[in-house]
């Protein structure tokens, strides 16, 4: 987990720097958007047993070129973001005796909770045209976010969230675009800054509006 972090600042480093040395682009927003995402674990490419989890997210977007041509763009996506999350553990046997307090943790973790998460997200979109209105978008981002709430996956505190999206982009009027897409892939822990940190992975659907300025 830790290359792919440095892996995605090293990206980003290098987008940055090839836009502010393009006399012809220049990083500024072109765009801005809203999005909603709902979640969860329980689905068909993953259903963990041991735990239930959801999440309805709001995203506000920022949009910025990296490329200049109409068929196949690069863009990089700014999101700040809040996450109203439900978790609850359903396998008790996941607290092993072993643990410190563990009859308390049992207690604690098996009750349903009510949780948030705030932060940013930096995503890189990839977007191929299929008809004149119409994009294929395929997105990778990582955030780094705030989780109010402890529980026997994850503490605490300080967090990273990674998502691999694929959807469609639809010129609904001019200059005016609305999106539709899923959450292949969502996954949120801490790199081990703090344990607990086995996380959560979702999957998701999405829609989203955005107008260019």
């Amino acid at each position: 987990m830790k290359h792919i972090l440095l892996c995605f600042l090293f990206c980003f480093w290098t987008c940055v720097v090839f836009s502010q040395n393009d006399k012809k682009s220049k990083l500024k927003p072109y765009k801005i958007g809203v999005l909603y995402n709902y979640a969860s674990n329980e689905n068909f490419l993953n259903d963990d047993a041991d735990y239930s989890y959801c999440t309805n997210t709001f995203k506000g977007q920022t949009f910025y070129n990296l490329t200049n041509s109409k068929s196949l763009a690069i863009e990089l996506i700014v999101q700040p973001q809040v996450q109203f999350l439900k978790h609850q553990l359903l396998n008790i046997q996941y607290i092993t005796p072993d643990q410190e307090n563990y009859l308390a943790k049992r207690e604690e973790f098996t009750q349903p909770k009510t949780m948030q998460l705030y932060g940013v997200e930096f995503g890189f979109a990839l977007k191929k045209r299929i008809f004149r209105k119409l994009d294929l978008q395929g997105t990778i981002s990582l955030g780094f976010n705030y989780i109010d709430t402890r529980t026997e996956r994850l503490a605490k505190g300080f967090t990273f969230n990674e998502n691999f999206s694929l959807g469609f982009s639809y010129e609904i009027l001019p200059n005016s675009y609305f999106y539709v897409g899923s959450t292949i892939f969502g996954h949120v822990s801490n790199l081990d800054f703090q344990k607990p940190n086995d996380g959560y992975n979702v999957f998701g659907l999405e829609v989203g509006y955005s107008i260019k300025i």
